[in-house]
């Protein structure tokens, strides 16, 4: 998905940013952080840096110790970068995030493309957060449930195993024992995505496309995730 994003960026002249919520870095991974980074991606691929993204950083300064962004802070940028330019944003493994992180950049999300019909988002998630996404995006959201075939893991785990850098420890026992055992953990999950309106020439079926035709790029290795996508008025 984020491939084909990056490919039409290119050619249609938009914008894409992404982030991935790691379980080991969940504490770290807060919603200024995961926010700063998206914004981050999209004024690094602008021509040059708006003027009111460098007067925020100006005034920050100002204050004793020079504090960093808050949130407010940077959805205001948002707000400046997403109004003229056509916006992707993908933010994979949400129910990785801690759960009080989460609350806030659900909110965040919504309200960016509150702001923005420019700005689709795509969230992918396993489905125990799914009923927070639709509270906290009211009715905004769309849900696409993807699950991945028990051959497609297969393949893939086949993939990764020929690339193993200590070989010699693999034997043929040990190898089908990894490939049975992950293709059983397979569990639901969906993918949220958030759209604005005017942004709305990409099919959902483009987010399905992967190179086997799974979604091994969407979400982990072994679980089927949901996709939802939200249109705001």
């Amino acid at each position: 998905m984020i491939d084909k994003l990056c490919d039409e960026a290119v050619e249609e002249d938009t914008a894409v940013a992404c982030f991935y919520f790691d379980f080991a870095s969940r504490n770290e991974q807060s919603p200024v952080n995961m926010l700063g980074s998206l914004l981050r991606q999209l004024v690094s691929g602008l021509e040059g840096i708006p003027e009111v993204v460098v007067r925020s950083f100006r005034n920050q300064k100002k204050v004793i110790g020079g504090r960093g962004l808050q949130v407010a802070g940077i959805l205001k940028m948002f707000r400046t970068i997403t109004t003229t330019k056509r916006t992707s944003i993908c933010v994979d493994a949400l129910d990785e995030c801690v759960p009080e992180h989460r609350m806030v950049i659900l909110e965040s999300l919504g309200q960016i493309v509150r702001e923005s019909l420019n700005t689709r988002i795509f969230v992918t998630g396993r489905s125990h957060i799914r009923s927070e996404v639709e509270r906290r995006l009211g009715g905004a959201a769309a849900f696409v449930l993807i699950e991945p075939t028990g051959d497609g893991i297969t393949r893939y785990l086949r993939e990764k195993l020929r690339s193993d850098t200590t070989p010699e420890i693999m034997s043929s026992a040990l190898e089908e024992n990894i490939l049975q055992s992950i293709s059983q953990l397979s569990a639901e999950t969906y993918v949220p995505t958030i759209q604005g309106q005017s942004y709305s020439s990409l099919p959902q079926t483009r987010v399905l496309n992967g190179p086997t035709g799974q979604v091994s790029e969407v979400g982990p290795l072994g679980q089927s995730k949901w996709m939802s996508e939200t249109g705001l008025d």
